[in-house]
Order: structure tokens, then sequence, then C-alpha cells
């Protein structure tokens, strides 16, 4: 595994969208990272059955979908394209569903790029589908098997990043999100979630080695973005979110310790910190993704992207056309509006990055740990820490010092009703023990052990 011991962006003014120290090569010619932000197509069916009498169906509209995002790809000149196919569960249950949906997307990508010079890439992400055992069995059985299954046969079949939203760790997390409890969240995903994702990643890693395509990264969508839903339905504190948020770098970052590349999955907002611990070349999405969610950071989340993602969006028909093109479009010209600030140097492409980023800092504390010098902030307190609880704790408390700071400068608005959650949670962490051992041995005391099965995680 490798270890990070130190930022390989530390300069929060050097970060920006299109650039990363570390670009990922594709096949075909896409330098992720490497000077051109690329929009990234995620999509998905309408509300349909997927079972073996519907999958000539399904294959349908996957054809479709494909083929109206390429042909639109191409009208509007992109100079690269990535699409990502997220399994429906049924197709990580049935891996060669999966495998037969993916070549139909890479014939349609190859026809395009032969007949029209179209380059683009694979990004495969099957469903996690360890947690439908209850409680889960996470590193043996037939679901963890299919899982696996799915990465190698859709890698086999053309998929060139290999990606997933990985869940070990939410048998205790959700429960602890609902009732504000950080030791829980800190339990959830730097304790659990690290074993779990240490052992999932050693897997992904040798299949996209022994199958020379790239493993690109995971994503805490399950822990911090179900925080800044609840957030935004006014269920949590959105300072809770925030912190949260900035926890779950500690659990992202161990596909890159495990030897994932990038780029890292859109829908991790802790890309921000990873990008300047890492270097590697990061996917993010915002206000185009409002098709699958609504946040507070539509803006400040593309300011260091590679990747500029929609997050999904079903295969429906809208005035302007089919959802997925809907996207596509979308996605081209915020990215044609990246890469021309790029172009005309690094001062332009500067200025619009902090546009990007004042517009959405000051007015929610999920968005403001995300801006440059938060984020840096956050990443050198992580790599700082001698292990994964330790690091947990010092993301936490930084987070909760840089809004506590920012609030008290004017530089952040918080609701009133927000402010005493900076206390309660800087309390909580600091009355932890300092000993990751100690710490285990008060939540195995504390937590629900029915909900999971300790020897799944080395507990």
């Amino acid at each position: 595994m490798t270890a990070y011991s130190r930022l390989a962006m530390p300069d929060p003014s050097a970060i920006r969208f299109g650039t990363a120290p570390r670009p990922v090569q594709t096949r075909h010619g896409l330098r992720i990272g490497g000077g051109t932000v690329y929009p990234e197509l995620n999509f998905t069916l309408p509300t349909m059955s997927v079972e073996a009498s519907t999958m000539p169906k399904v294959i349908g509209q996957y054809r479709q979908i494909i083929t109206g995002a390429l042909k639109r790809a191409v009208e509007l000149e992109v100079p690269g394209l990535v699409i990502e196919f997220e399994t429906l569960p049924p197709m990580t249950i049935e891996p060669q569903w999966a495998i037969d949906v993916t070549g139909v997307l890479i014939e349609a990508m190859e026809t395009a790029r032969a007949v029209h010079g179209l380059k683009s890439v694979l990004r495969i992400t099957p469903t996690d589908v360890r947690e439908f055992a209850k409680p889960p069995v996470i590193r043996s059985g037939r679901y963890r098997d299919s899982m696996i299954q799915t990465f190698d046969g859709c890698a086999a079949a053309g998929a060139e990043l290999l990606s997933i939203e990985s869940v070990g760790g939410k048998e205790v997390h959700d429960e602890a999100l609902t009732m504000g409890d950080m030791p829980g969240v800190l339990f959830g995903l730097c304790v659990m979630g690290v074993r779990d994702m240490r052992h999932l990643w050693d897997a992904i890693v040798g299949v996209a080695r022994q199958r020379g395509v790239h493993a690109a990264g995971d994503t805490a969508c399950g822990f911090g973005n179900t925080a800044m839903v609840l957030a935004e339905q006014k269920l949590i504190s959105r300072v809770f979110a925030a912190v949260v948020r900035a926890v779950t770098a500690v659990r992202s970052l161990v596909a890159y310790e495990c030897g994932a590349v990038g780029p890292g999955k859109d829908c991790g907002y802790e890309n921000v910190f990873l990008k300047a611990i890492t270097g590697c070349p990061m996917a993010m999405e915002g206000k185009s993704a409002a098709c699958a969610h609504l946040s507070p950071v539509g803006n400040i989340a593309g300011w260091m992207c590679d990747t500029w993602s929609n997050e999904s969006v079903q295969n429906i028909k809208l005035l302007g056309g089919m959802a997925p093109t809907v996207s596509l479009e979308q996605l081209a010209y915020d990215c044609r509006m990246m890469n021309l600030a790029s172009g005309d140097g690094p001062e332009k492409a500067r200025m619009l990055r902090d546009w990007m980023v004042r517009s959405d800092a000051s007015l929610d504390p999920q968005a403001f740990i995300l801006s440059p010098e938060p984020a840096v902030a956050i990443a050198s307190a992580i790599v700082a820490a001698p292990n994964a609880y330790a690091a947990g704790r010092a993301a936490a408390l930084t987070a909760v010092e840089l809004l506590a700071q920012a609030h008290q400068d004017g530089r952040l608005k918080l609701a009133e009703r927000e402010v005493p959650w900076l206390q309660t949670i800087r309390s909580s962490v600091e009355e932890l023990p300092q000993d990751e051992g100690a710490f285990i041995a008060q939540m195995m005391s504390q937590v629900d052990t029915t909900r999971f099965i300790p020897a799944e995680y080395g507990l």
C-alpha cells in the first residue's frame, strides 16, 4: 500500500480544473488531468423491471441512450467524452447482463471514434450488492463474488475505468447520521469503512492490473451525500453534514493507497481533498447534476474537476430531447467554458475557478470546506495523522475550527440554529480516546453489533 504522508498539491492556488500532477492516459488518447476538462455522462433506465425476460428491452434502452448522446457529442465537437455505466442491482447479481450492456456501449463508442474521431472511455461502476445480505457479508459470498465478476467481465468487454460506491460501514453510519453522532460517524467511516476498503480495493486493483485497465476510485456517496441530502431536507445540521464530508476523505483515500489512479468517481465530493493529497485527476458533479439531486455546492464543486458529470439521469423524454442527450449538452457547454478559460492562460483559469468558489463558499458550510484553502488544510491534517482513526479525528476537528473561524470573521453565513453544532462536534471528538484500540473497544460496547458481522471487518 502507498502511504500518503505529504500532499501532492500543497499550494491551494495551484489546484484548478483540468490539470493534475498524475494524469490518466486512456487507450484512445484521452489524457484526463492533462489540461482539458471532459464531460462525463451517466444515465439509467426509465422505470422498468430488469430481469431475463426484459433484457432485450433493457439493451434497447441503452443502445438508444448511447446513440443519442454520442451523436450530440459529435455535433458539439467535444474534445473527448467519459461515459459512466452504473449497473443496476440485478445487473451486478447477474454479471452477464452488465457485460452485455457494456458491449453495446463500447460498440457505439468505437463506431463514433472510427467514423467521427470522437475519443471516449467507459467507466464501469457495479452496484455494491453486498448489503443485500442481512447483516451484510462483505468479504466473501455470492454478492461479493458477483461484484468482482462484474468488474472483470466488463473490463474484458472494454470498460477501462473501474469504480464503485462501496457501502462497508453503513450499518453503523446510517444511524449515526440521523442521531448527529460524530463518534458513530468516525467508527463507521474510519474503522469499519477503512477496513472494508482495504479488502475490496485490493481485489479491484487486482482486476485492473490483470486486464490492463485503470482502478479509478471509490466514493463515499452513501455517507457524505446522504448527509448532504438530509441536511438539504433540514433533517440534520448542515454543519454536521459538512464535517461528515471532511471525514469521508479518510475512507475514500484507501482506494488510492491500494493503487487506484483516478479519475475519482463523480459523486465523491471528498475528491476535493483527495486531489490535493494524491495528485490524481478527479471527476466532480454540481449544478449539472440537479437532474439527480439538489445540493448547496453547484458551482464550487467544479473548481478542481478533471471530468464534469451529471451524476445520473433517467432515459425519459424532455422537450429538448431524451434526458441523457440533454445532460450531455449541458455538460459539454460547462466544459467548453472551463477549457476556454484554461486556453487563455493560468490567470484566466484561476479567475473562473475563483468565481466558482466565491459564488457558493460563503452561503453554506458544506460549500465552504470544499473551497481551496480549507480543502488543503483538511487534507494536510489527514496526511499528518499516524492512522485512519487519527486522521478522521483530525479532519473533523480541522473542519470545525475552519468553520468556526470563518463564521466569526463574517466569511461564512450560518443559521442561528447551526452555530451550537460547532462546539457540540468539537467536544464529542475531543473527548474520544487518542488510541484507536481504545476507541474501537469503546464503540463496540455502544453500537448495535447485530447489524453487522464484526469478523467481516477484522473486529
